[in-house]
């Protein structure tokens, strides 16, 4: 209310035609003070004289501020570029004058008319000091009103560089909300104790929560793009808003809004710098292909579908079983107006649809996204596990293969190494399928391994939300686990340029960073909400859930990697298989699914020597298996000896 009614007088009091009688009133008191001074502040000059050379002044003045538009600028947001046109504006007042003085004695258009030239250099000078004064003053003035009568945001500053310097004009100008910048914060030991604008550069070891408190700091805005993961935390471990400004190249028209300032996310505090793909490769590589995408209703899948419609390609064809979120893909695209693009509501494991859906569009490579995914869910239904993870993706990869698909590209997981899920060995399962028909296709079928994905449907960062938003507690299986993560356009990125650089049978693993403990991910989240831990909102440890592990691992037992010219992307070195038997009893598998639960988990064991179950039901049967191996073992032993004696 008060900052409207503020605008308000601004706008109707302040205009433009005030300034400019203001600005000649300044020309005409600086006009007297040169006199004054030229005098020796005394009146021992010609009055009569000093009166008739006032209104050729103000004339000249006036042609000089219409000339340059120095009047129009609006005085609260007085910057440097004004500035520069008052200097230009009293510039040509002066040159007039002098001008004017010159020729006047040369043709005595006005007789006995003279102004000293002492006078009009310090009526020049004073005029250019006043006239910059008085805006800043003004300025100054509005804002201390400002500060005193309406309610404004105490805010420090991270980061004393350009960005910093940016985001302070961006704060100051700002009319819909006030800020009142404390100080900057700076990495840079040479900087503390300096100040810009007046205000003061601390070190960010100053900054702890006494000094929040006893400053009544609102909230902290990190400028710096390049801070580390341990500033961050300290940041976020202040019971304090943190936001973030947007990197340069975001920002609109080269400006900074203060409403593209925004909240921290757990992203940032990955604890690594954001994976980029720069491959020139990628624009070839897909430059006028038919790419189908299963799953493209899903995280992953969407993220592909919106990175692959920037390339040059044919046509998009859109797979998923989820109607709803199809629809707001395509509907996106559509939005978009520049692809071509397909969406079809189809069901992986149907073979004929399928089939169908390859002779009509005719696709040239395929990323297959869809899946099950939620482990403790997948532990219940072992059934429908298999039927979507093996079986859909086994259907898929056949008909790639039948109808000569260039390359298939199979999104698998890290749950699919060591596994202790269902879930887990299913994919498990699909990669070795894969694996196997590389060798008689000429498809060339690529697996891509990543962990947890930031944000994605059923991760662990969107249940904490809501949860945070319930006002919690928020739910833990166990105060040790640890995952790794990356963010959904990273992951999509990744998959992309394995894609690329796949040559048919690889399995390419993702270097992920450091794992992350959930522990403190979840107290990070709630600092992040502006929130304190336990006081606000507490994390209740529930007990691991069937099938889940404590640490995710990206490798398997007797696998190594090699490195790929992108240090971010290895390729695994996987345990041979006898593909013959292995491809068999997969599709032995398929084709015998049932509801027996325990029948399909034994079956699984004994195709995946590394799968043992983990806090499951499922556990018992890892000790028959084992009796099961050793029992095969020695009678492929004796049926060896008896062909040898033979």
């Amino acid at each position: 209310m008060i900052n409207s009614y503020f605008n308000y007088l601004s706008q109707k009091y302040a205009s433009k035609w005030l300034v400019f009688a203001i600005d000649l009133t300044i020309v005409l008191i600086t006009f007297c003070t040169s006199y004054f001074i030229r005098f020796n502040f005394t009146l021992n000059f010609d009055f009569t004289q000093f009166l008739f050379q006032i209104p050729v002044v103000l004339f000249l003045a006036a042609i000089s501020f219409l000339f340059i538009g120095s009047f129009k600028s609006v005085i609260r947001h007085t910057g440097f570029t004004d500035v520069v046109n008052l200097f230009k504006s009293v510039s040509l007042m002066s040159m007039l004058s002098v001008l004017f003085v010159l020729i006047n004695r040369e043709l005595n258009l006005i007789e006995g008319f003279t102004i000293p030239l002492s006078i009009l250099v310090m009526h020049t000078l004073l005029s250019f000091v006043l006239l910059s004064s008085s805006r800043l003053l003004f300025k100054m003035a509005y804002n201390y009103l400002k500060c005193k009568y309406i309610s404004s945001k105490r805010v420090l500053i991270y980061g004393a560089g350009d960005s910093g310097i940016v985001t302070y004009n961006a704060l100051i100008s700002n009319v819909r909300e006030k800020f009142e910048i404390v100080a900057f914060i700076d990495d840079n030991s040479r900087k503390n104790g300096k100040s810009i604008n007046g205000i003061l550069i601390l070190s960010k070891n100053k900054i702890d929560q006494d000094y929040i408190d006893s400053h009544r700091i609102d909230e902290i805005i990190v400028t710096s793009e390049n801070i580390n993961k341990d500033s961050l935390l300290s940041l976020v471990s202040l019971q304090v808003k943190i936001t973030k400004v947007p990197p340069i190249e975001n920002w609109m028209n080269g400006e900074l809004n203060v409403k593209q300032i925004k909240q921290v996310q757990i992203e940032d505090l990955l604890g690594r710098a954001p994976i980029k793909i720069d491959n020139p490769n990628l624009i070839n590589e897909f430059k006028g292909e038919t790419i189908l995408i299963t799953g493209a209703a899903g995280s992953i899948g969407s993220e592909l579908v919106k990175q692959l419609a920037g390339f040059d390609i044919k046509e998009l064809i859109l797979v998923d079983q989820a109607e709803s979120g199809l629809y707001d893909i395509q509907q996106d695209l559509i939005r978009d107006g520049k692809h071509r693009f397909t969406a079809i509501v189809a069901d992986i494991r149907d073979g004929l649809r399928i089939d169908s859906i390859f002779q009509e569009y005719k696709p040239t490579m395929v990323f297959h996204a869809a899946a099950y995914k939620h482990v403790p869910l997948m532990e219940k239904s072992p059934y429908e596990a298999i039927k979507i993870n093996v079986n859909g993706t086994k259907l898929l990869a056949d008909t790639a293969s039948r109808y000569n698909v260039k390359k298939f590209v199979f999104i698998s997981t890290d749950k699919a190494v060591n596994p202790t899920s269902v879930m887990g060995a299913t994919k498990r399962m699909a990669e070795m399928y894969i694996s196997c028909l590389q060798k008689e296709s000429k498809t060339k079928f690529i697996t891509t391994r990543f962990g947890n994905v930031l944000g994605s449907n059923g991760s662990v960062i969107p249940l904490f939300k809501k949860q945070i938003e319930n006002g919690g507690p928020l739910t833990l299986t166990h105060k040790e686990i640890t995952r790794y993560f990356m963010t959904i356009p990273e992951a999509a990125q990744l998959v992309l340029e394995a894609g690329t650089m796949g040559k048919g049978g690889e399995i390419f693993i993702f270097d992920m960073g450091e794992s992350v403990k959930i522990y403190d991910l979840a107290k990070n989240m709630i600092k992040l909400s502006g929130l304190s831990f336990p006081e606000d909102i507490d994390i209740q440890i529930t007990g691991l859930r069937p099938g889940e592990k404590l640490y995710e691992e990206l490798l398997a037992n007797g696998e190594n990697t090699l490195s790929t010219y992108h240090k971010k992307i290895m390729i695994s070195k996987t345990r041979e298989l006898d593909y013959v038997s292995v491809k068999h009893e997969i599709e032995e598998l398929c084709i015998t699914n049932r509801f027996q639960s325990n029948n399909i988990v034994m079956k699984m064991k004994r195709l995946i020597p590394e799968y043992k179950s983990n806090n499951s039901d499922y556990e018992r049967f890892d000790k028959k298996v084992q009796i099961y191996k050793k029992v095969k073992d020695i009678l492929h032993d004796k049926t060896d000896k008896t062909y040898s004696n033979a």
